[in-house]
């Protein structure tokens, strides 16, 4: 349960402070007044809302809530009956904590996508997006029903992805760890050989550089890793920053190949938003403004904001986002001829369902070809560091 401060009398008047842990703040007062105490002020707790706000769940376990949730309200369970059922029944503490925050808040009429938004490392973005809509276009079962298919399929991409990765990455920390102990601890036994090839002026550049290179990461070597250390820390806080993340959505969009799998992602995840949006009868500058988050990035959602205001000053859909530059063609073209058919809520989910399939096959191809060029990589380095060895013993043996 939640943590509320108080402030109270006492039956003498005498002031009355501390903390109590109930349900919601009318249970509070209730407890307060059965002892005998007259409450002043009732407030939540600040380190309830931020232990609660930095829950964190599995996706598997939001995804099960998701279709129970949808199951119960669709087979005619109020929703605080609803999420009072699945709180009792699940068998993950923080659920369980958050869950018990939902219901209290809903319970003193909060907006449930809002009492979502109180707990951002549990619910996303685009779920809150989804959810917000389903309640104001009347389809909240379905809206559910969709957070939860989004759920599993990005559940089902991460670990496709952390999978067929799994090996490439063994590859690079096993390379690198073998190029680094080659460096720092082999390469320095063969200066005094080198020292005469130097002194001449006849040691291979290559060779020369690879003995400068060894020579300073093994005096500066901590300092190196120091310095990197600072400086992964400034940069991740200066991209927890509004122009960060802008900066950082925008070069996500620009990555060659990640960058079009990750924007026909997005643009996938916006497409079907706007379709479910419009097809539960939501305005289409409203339904544009709810899924402009659930892109995912700030630089499509910007665009489609843009879109919104456009076309409310009687502008067509397609022409906004077009001249944006950041949707492929063949969408911009399909949502024309659909305004134009007056076809958008069915296009809008057919381009949805294509994106992913295209994605899903540039995908698996990307993949596929890291793990050779990973090798590739790996191999080309510790080449560099062999024929940099070998070298100056080979020109030495021409020379006699």
């Amino acid at each position: 349960m939640p943590d509320f401060s108080y402030i109270a009398r006492n039956a003498a008047g005498e002031r009355v402070t501390g903390t109590l842990s109930s349900a919601n703040e009318r249970e509070t007062v209730a407890a307060l007044t059965s002892q005998g105490l007259f409450p002043l002020q009732v407030t939540a707790s600040g380190n309830s809302h931020t232990r609660r706000g930095s829950l964190r769940v599995r996706p598997q376990a939001m995804s099960r809530f998701y279709n129970q949730l949808a199951s119960l309200l669709r087979s005619g369970v109020p929703l605080l009956r609803s999420l009072d059922v699945l709180r009792a029944q699940s068998s993950v503490p923080a659920l369980q904590q958050i869950l018990d925050d939902l219901h209290d808040r809903v319970e003193e009429g909060e907006a449930i996508a809002t009492s979502m938004a109180r707990h951002p490392r549990a619910f996303s973005e685009l779920a809150i997006s989804i959810v917000r809509a389903g309640s104001e276009g009347g389809f909240l079962e379905e809206a559910l029903q969709r957070v939860a298919r989004f759920t599993d399929q990005q559940a089902e991409l991460k670990s496709r992805v952390m999978g067929a990765l799994a090996y490439p990455i063994f590859l690079a920390v096993f390379g690198f760890s073998v190029v680094t102990v080659l460096v720092i601890y082999f390469v320095p036994k063969f200066e005094p050989l080198f020292a005469r090839l130097r002194a001449r002026d006849e040691l291979p550049v290559l060779t020369d550089w690879l003995l400068w290179l060894s020579a300073m990461l093994g005096r500066y070597g901590l300092l190196l890793i120091g310095v990197v250390a600072i400086g992964a820390m400034v940069v991740r806080m200066q991209l927890q920053t509004d122009a960060g993340r802008t900066f950082v959505d925008r070069m996500r969009l620009q990555l060659p190949q990640v960058g079009t799998i990750y924007r026909n992602l997005a643009v996938s995840r916006f497409c079907r938003v706007l379709g479910t949006l419009l097809r539960g009868g939501v305005p289409i500058v409203r339904a544009l403004q709810i899924s402009a988050d659930s892109t995912g990035n700030r630089v499509l959602a910007t665009a489609v904001h843009q879109a919104a205001e456009n076309i409310t000053a009687g502008e067509s859909l397609a022409a906004p986002l077009d001249a944006s530059g950041h949707f492929p063609p063949d969408v911009i073209e399909m949502v024309s001829v659909a305004e134009q058919a007056n076809t958008l809520e069915t296009v809008l989910t057919d381009i949805s369902d294509s994106l992913e399939r295209e994605t899903w096959r540039r995908l698996d191809l990307f993949v596929r070809l890291l793990e050779p060029v990973m090798l590739l990589v790996m191999a080309s380095a510790v080449l560099v560091v062999v024929v940099a060895l070998l070298l100056p013993m080979l020109k030495s043996a021409m020379a006699m």
